[in-house]
């Protein structure tokens, strides 16, 4: 039988200005929900170009499984 002992996803996320979008807001609401909700994460980088769109590459806790190796 194999069980899970730690789990984690790493994603490249992009915020940009399509729309009249604020992609500083949508990433603040994001990171705030992630609070909110008690998911563990980790910024790995973040940039932004010059038309206004933040890209971050952040790793995130899967479900409720320990983040263990994964995330400091």
């Amino acid at each position: 039988m194999k069980r899970i002992t730690s789990a984690c996803l790493e994603q490249t996320i992009r915020f940009d200005t399509y729309n009249d979008a604020k992609p500083e807001e949508d990433l603040k609401k994001f990171l705030e929900l992630m609070d909110r909700k008690k998911t563990k994460y980790q910024l790995v980088d973040q940039r932004q170009e010059s038309d206004g769109t933040i890209f971050i590459k952040i790793k995130k806790q899967y479900n409720t499984y320990k983040t263990d190796g994964y995330i400091d």
